[in-house]
Order: C-alpha cells, then sequence, then structure tokens
C-alpha cells in the first residue's frame, strides 16, 4: 500500500504522512519494538473459528482496531475523512475525526450514520469558546467518544516538511508542478473538487492562524477535569507517554488513555509506547480503556499490542496508505489486510479470542526466547 501511494501522491503530502519528527528516532524505535518482540505459540489448540470481537471505549467492534485522528486528510486523496468512516464503518470499526480534518463533524456523521464515530480535540488556547462549540456539535451529532490530545503543547519540528516547502493547501511552484507530471490524477482530482480547510471552522479557513493556536502549551490537568465537565461520553486522553500521567488522567476523570507518542511527530526519542503499555496496565488495572497507537504496521502489530494489555491500537499512517492508494477502495482493502493478518497470527499462536491472549505469549526482545 505504501508503494502504490508513493508513486500516487505529490512527494509534500507523502512526505507529511511518512515522516516524524526532527531525527525520525521515536518513529524507528516504535516500529523496530515491534520488530523484536517474539511470540510465543501454543499448539495442538483447535483455532478453526477465531473471534476478533472486541469492546473498548464502551462499546464493540468487530475487531480491535480503531481508524486515528488524521490532520489535512483531504490533502492526501480527495476522498479524505469520506473514505475513512466509511470504510471503518464498513469494516465496523470506529473511526475518529481531527480537529483539524478536512471534513467537518456534520459531514462524517452523515457519511458514517450508524458506526461509531470519535472526534478528536486540540484544546484551544485562545478561547475555551471554540472547544465547547466543537463539543457540543460532536455529542448533537452523535460521536460517542471524544479524544483530547495532550501531547502538542508546541509544535514539533518536521524537518521533511520545511525541506519540501510544505503548505496548506499546497500550491502550485516550479517544483510541485514538475512533481505533478508523474502524479497527474492527485493533481486533477485537488484542482476540480472542492477547496482544501479546516471546514470544522467554516469552509474558508485554510490556516491555524484563522482559528486560534490550537497547540496550547499551558494545558494542565485542570482542564481535562473541565472537559470531563463538558462531555457526558467516553473521554480518552492521547498523547500519555509515562505510568504516571496515565495514573493522574484517570484521577482527572477520564476513562481511558491512548499511550502515544503522536507518530514519532512531537519529541523525538519519546518513549515507545508499546513498551509503556504494561506497566500502565498493571497500575490502572483491568477497567480502564487502554489504546496504544505509533509504530503499527501489521494485524500481528495489533495481536502482540493486545496480549500485552491493550484493549485496541489505533492506526494512522496505514489507514492513510491506503487512503492515498486507492481513496475508499484503499482504505477498505488496507483493514481486510490487517483483518486476515490477526486472524492468521492468532491462529498460529493457538489462541481462539482476544480474552485468550495474554503477556506470556510475548517477549518484547525475541532474545529472551
Amino acid at each position: 500500500m505504501r508503494a502504490i501511494a508513493k508513486r500516487r501522491t505529490p512527494r509534500g503530502p507523502f512526505d507529511y504522512v511518512e515522516g516524524a519528527a526532527e531525527q525520525e528516532i521515536s518513529l524507528g524505535r516504535a516500529r523496530q519494538a515491534f520488530r523484536e518482540l517474539s511470540f510465543h505459540p501454543q499448539v495442538l489448540r483447535d483455532v478453526e473459528n477465531v473471534d476478533l470481537t472486541a469492546t473498548f471505549s464502551g462499546a464493540e467492534s468487530s475487531m480491535p482496531l480503531a481508524i486515528a485522528p488524521t490532520g489535512f486528510t483531504r490533502m492526501m486523496h480527495s476522498e479524505g475523512e469520506m473514505a475513512g468512516v466509511t470504510a471503518a464503518h464498513k469494516a465496523g470499526i470506529p473511526f475518529s475525526l481531527s480537529t483539524v480534518g478536512t471534513a467537518n463533524i456534520e459531514e462524517v456523521a452523515a457519511a458514517g450514520p450508524y458506526g461509531r464515530k470519535w472526534f478528536q480535540l486540540y484544546m484551544a488556547r485562545e478561547s475555551r469558546e471554540i472547544s465547547e462549540d466543537l463539543i457540543a456539535r460532536a455529542d448533537r451529532a452523535g460521536y460517542d467518544t471524544l479524544i483530547v490530545t495532550v501531547d502538542t503543547p508546541v509544535a514539533g519540528a518536521r524537518h521533511r516538511d520545511a525541506r519540501n516547502g510544505m503548505t496548506f493547501p499546497p500550491q502550485l511552484t516550479a517544483k510541485t508542478v514538475l512533481d505533478a507530471s508523474y502524479r497527474p490524477e492527485w493533481w486533477f482530482n485537488f484542482l476540480t473538487t472542492k477547496p482544501l480547510g479546516f471546514t470544522n471552522f467554516g469552509e474558508g479557513t485554510k490556516s491555524i492562524a484563522q482559528i486560534g493556536n490550537m497547540f496550547d502549551p499551558t494545558l494542565a490537568f485542570s482542564d481535562i477535569q473541565w472537559l470531563r465537565n463538558q462531555w457526558k461520553g467516553t473521554l480518552l486522553v492521547k498523547g500519555i507517554q509515562t505510568a504516571d500521567d496515565a495514573v493522574r488522567a484517570m484521577e482527572a476523570g477520564v476513562d481511558g488513555v491512548v499511550l502515544s507518542n503522536h507518530g514519532g511527530r512531537q519529541l523525538d526519542r519519546a518513549p515507545v509506547p508499546l513498551h509503556t503499555l504494561p506497566e500502565v496496565r498493571k497500575r490502572l488495572g483491568d477497567e480502564p480503556t487502554v489504546l496504544v497507537d505509533t509504530g503499527i504496521m501489521s494485524g500481528a502489530d495489533v495481536v502482540a499490542a493486545v496480549a500485552l494489555g491493550a484493549d485496541a491500537a489505533l492506526i494512522g499512517r496505514a489507514y492513510l496508505y491506503g487512503l492515498m492508494a486507492g481513496g475508499a477502495e484503499g482504505v477498505v482493502r488496507l483493514l481486510d489486510i490487517m483483518r486476515s493478518e490477526m486472524t492468521r497470527t492468532m491462529q498460529l499462536m493457538g489462541v481462539n479470542s482476544l480474552s485468550e491472549l495474554h503477556p506470556d505469549l510475548v517477549s518484547l526482545n525475541w532474545k529472551d526466547n
């Protein structure tokens, strides 16, 4: 999917998805963590029928997977969030809409009227009224989970984007015109479909400056308590990177945490979420929702995360590779691949359901075998 996406997508948008902060060490370590783990399979078990059904964030899903919130999504493919939500709901999993998505709360709700919808919130620094309005709209539109992202007090240094002269929306320059000659379909769609913008704030909104600073260096646990009073559904905090902060978030009133270093896009050399997972689950106990993202590129990765204590995993880059490769059909195909990989991995491990997965089936270092 990645290879097809790279052929079809201009360098700027592709590198925006592909890249991470600074030297991209955080992302590399997260992927390496999944490569270095090993499974401890059980044999001579009847694994003809494998059940991937998972319950997390207060409801059931067909597998332990959800699509993560991604910004600028229609920049990757003109179908954008509409492709994501329809494919997710066809697969029976939740879809997350970003505050800085390129389809608005109501459009995504209309495209996915019967599936689970989550809304990701950046709390605007300049005015809590902006956040209140977004929360109220998400509630009215039927979103069942609010995810507040807390690992962005300032923007990470994403050097690929700087080198590429990345802008939103993309601009036609001599460099991009040359790039367009190799990717005519993307540019045709870009130039002939609805203009890109942060539509949650109005159709003409094209810059962060127009909507206030979405990254708030003053954000504190007291703001999470304020959010708890505003949102009556499931509340998750995304960007937790230590067990101590996971405990503090629960004390602030949330229903669960997303262990994430923002796909390596914020602090370079950040903790690897997969490595943090076992301690967080031990400290929080069995009840709270614990999700994990960053570095997940296969169904086997998801199975490993569940075995180590996660309720489910979120995918961002993998989803966007599918989107760039083929729009909604590409995302459907990507989720089918993930499902088949989970099923096959569990069969080869000798387990029939997620409840049978446990930490003894996984070593974080293959040398520990």
